[in-house]
């Protein structure tokens, strides 16, 4: 089992540093990329991100610079021309606002091409082989097409470096496209560089830094309240209270490096590894003992248990297993490119979250089950109301999550094209907000007492006083059953000449 349960470990750490491709986020890097046809043209995504419109008032431009892109074409498409000949080979760099959409391509004109046809030529509507965009009448240089030639038999072509700037917030998409069947096998490198006003982090992600600012300050809050009290009450301090601290900290250490994370990333455009590894790790960990914490308190450990017995090793197990499986999926979404959605290995590292969290539900539920139970035959009224509120604010928690949940598959379903970009921040931000209600809920009923040792003293001396009961109940059985059959045989000798 132990075996088993390392090989999986194992297997989804390589899964997640194999997918994890060291990631640049706002700057998009461009490694020998391929184009896909279109309808009649080809396309290389360039990248997608939110942009806020240009601040002239603080002098904060927002823009998407091009660094170094360069086009290779194959041996074969450039032999087919002439070496003196000039523009032998076109390729466009084509920059829209996700609400101008439709202005890409012949709809307008009542076509499925993409590329201008000699018909549409004809008609003065488009020119041919190049991509037909039909200006935006509030503003006529977008959607923006910026054009590289190839001259002669040249196989490379170097796009002039510059900056396009950005007047209008909203959901950008860049695209590179050329109409010429001849440059099928056509490959891009080079890099493109995003920037909002306030800095390098993409307008979805921009939120969360102020976000995670906040989220460290209420978790320092709550760490004071909290090392007040149990400062005041030390010398009654329960092995529990020691984890209900450990939480409270990694959820601020958790939070600080996020938000350190995040600031050093809107200030140089970059995410090193080391930092996110350490954030990311932080939320691991704290996941895993946050569902520890719950599941144990849920089996009633430190107030009707003194100790989880042959279960711990069970519980450590299966934290452990939800550790690394947290850390994959977590790299995964972490590490890769800002527009990377990797749909296959997203899926495969979150199904087996999403079942190691199933679990956790069910046994906890299961184990508050089992701990009512056992407090209302000891007749225990003050422990089990603590124990109804902690179970009516966790189904209530539960209820909560589902319902997010049904919120967050509709958000996507109907976003598709991440139009609702400024409002994409919220999703992730609820279960952190959640976390740290749980863990206030589980502080206020569980917060350190003079005199908290007194419940598990109670638990066990009840239980040692019902193991008395029993042993006495049998015991006078036992004494008047043979009482009885001894008297028989003596006949009707009594039994107080007999014990």
């Amino acid at each position: 089992m132990r075996r088993a349960t390392l090989s999986l470990a194992l297997g989804l750490s390589l899964i997640a540093l194999l997918a994890a491709r060291g990631a640049d986020a706002s700057i998009h890097e461009y490694a020998g990329g391929g184009f896909a046809p279109r309808a009649n043209s080809f396309f290389f995504h360039g990248g997608s991100e939110g942009l806020y419109a240009s601040d002239l008032l603080s002098n904060s431009s927002s823009f998407i610079r091009f660094d170094s892109i360069v086009f290779r074409r194959t041996l074969e498409s450039a032999s087919r021309h002439e070496e003196m000949q000039q523009k032998t080979g076109l390729v466009e760099a084509i920059i829209v606002e996700i609400q101008d959409r439709d202005k890409i391509g012949g709809s307008y004109l009542h076509s499925d091409a993409i590329c201008c046809t000699p018909e549409l030529d004809k008609e003065k509507s488009c020119r041919v082989g190049e991509v037909i965009i039909r200006p935006n009448p509030e503003n006529p240089d977008w959607p923006k097409r910026i054009q590289t030639f190839f001259d002669g038999k040249n196989e490379e072509t170097t796009m002039v470096t510059q900056i396009v700037s950005i007047n209008k917030t909203g959901m950008y998409y860049l695209y590179f496209m050329f109409c010429d069947p001849q440059l099928k096998g056509l490959k891009v490198t080079g890099r493109t560089v995003w920037r909002n006003p306030q800095g390098y982090l993409p307008g979805k992600m921009a939120p969360m830094m102020t976000f995670y600012g906040v989220m460290s300050l209420a978790y320092l809050a709550l760490g004071l309240l909290w090392f007040i009290q149990f400062v005041r009450c030390w010398k009654d301090i329960l092995q529990l209270h020691y984890h209900i601290t450990t939480v409270i900290a990694l959820g601020m250490c958790e939070m600080a490096f996020w938000y350190f994370e995040y600031a050093n990333f809107n200030s140089t455009g970059t995410r090193p590894i080391g930092i996110t590894l350490w954030a990311v790790t932080f939320t691991a960990v704290k996941k895993t003992v946050s569902r520890f914490l719950l599941l144990v308190v849920s089996m009633g450990y430190g107030v009707v248990l003194p100790t989880l017995g042959g279960i711990t090793s069970r519980v450590a197990a299966l934290g452990f297993i939800y550790f690394v499986a947290s850390e994959a999926l977590e790299l995964v979404e972490n590490l890769g490119n800002i527009n990377d959605f990797s749909g296959k290995t997203r899926l495969f590292l979150v199904l087996p979250v999403a079942v190691l969290d199933a679990t956790f539900i069910i046994w906890i539920f299961s184990s508050l089950s089992r701990t009512l139970e056992k407090l209302q035959l000891r007749r225990s009224m003050a422990k089990l109301e603590l124990y109804r509120k902690f179970t009516n604010s966790l189904a209530v928690s539960v209820l909560i999550s589902i319902a997010w949940i049904g919120y967050e598959l509709y958000f996507n379903a109907t976003d598709p094209l991440s139009e609702l970009w400024q409002r994409a921040w919220i999703i992730p931000s609820f279960w952190n907000v959640l976390s740290y209600a749980l863990l206030v809920i589980i502080c206020i009923l569980w917060s350190p007492s003079r005199n908290p040792t007194g419940w598990l003293l109670l638990a066990i001396a009840q239980a040692y006083i019902l193991k008395q009961i029993y042993n006495h109940i049998l015991y006078n059985i036992h004494n008047e059953f043979c009482c009885k059959a001894t008297s028989m045989i003596l006949e009707d000798v009594p039994c107080s000449t007999i014990y």
